[in-house]
């Protein structure tokens, strides 16, 4: 389905929040939103899968309607490792459940901060940092490393902001042609904009890579970069 959330002017914008409307056209919104997704997606899903093996298991956080697990589950193939999909949205997963129905995979409503997290190989977070108020993202990296014990994999990915203004308003004028290109015009790109930054809060890559390490993870690298959208492996 098509998003057209915002295709019509309306002077009485809410917060952005992932509903039934989202949950309907999240795959279109993405897509059209987030350069490099139809990349980074099923690359994730490769990079897990060749780090997992039989009985490992590995958390997708904010797993929205289950595209990373069902790329994880591609790269698989007859493996049988325990995939367990958290999301906060009840609309997400509900739809999800419907379109994922491989039984290595349980779907989990939660909130990722209040979440028991068990001993895992990988940890996937896709575009999900950006969501969680920033005092409480070291203490949820560190309780992730706690998980993954020695040898553990966090892919991370996560949009980002420069420190350098002239760089910054590039990045962000760039990111506007992106989505227009995609068909969205200047009201839906502005009443999106509108809606999310106070629920959206970015962190520049330094920022990044100095909790990561704080967090405990060894070694940190860079393995996918588009315009101001960054895509990171973590190791502990």
């Amino acid at each position: 389905m098509k998003d057209e959330i915002y295709r019509s002017p309306n002077p009485h914008l809410v917060d952005f929040a992932f509903d039934d409307r989202v949950a309907q056209v999240f795959p279109d919104m993405i897509r059209r939103s987030v350069p490099g997704y139809e990349l980074v997606v099923p690359m994730t899903g490769l990079i897990a899968a060749r780090h997992l093996r039989g009985g490992d298991r590995l958390y997708d956080l904010g797993c929205s309607l289950g595209a990373t697990t069902t790329a994880v589950l591609a790269g698989l193939g007859t493996t049988q490792s325990h995939i367990v999909a958290v999301d906060q949205s009840n609309a997400m997963v509900t739809k999800a459940r419907t379109l994922v129905t491989d039984t290595r995979v349980d779907f989990v409503e939660a909130d990722v901060r209040d979440f028991d997290f068990g001993p895992a190989r990988v940890v996937l977070s896709n575009w999900l940092l950006q969501f969680i108020p920033p005092s409480d993202r070291l203490l949820l990296l560190q309780r992730i490393a706690k998980a993954l014990g020695s040898g553990g994999m966090l892919l991370l990915s996560e949009k980002i902001r420069s420190e350098d203004p002239a760089i910054q308003t590039f990045m962000d004028e760039t990111h506007h042609a992106f989505k227009a290109a995609n068909g969205y015009s200047d009201i839906e790109i502005q009443q999106k904009r509108a809606a999310i930054e106070n629920v959206m809060i970015v962190d520049s890559e330094e920022i990044h890579l100095k909790r990561l390490r704080e967090a405990g993870f060894k070694e940190v690298t860079v393995w996918f970069r588009c315009l101001n959208w960054l895509s990171l492996i973590a190791r502990t």
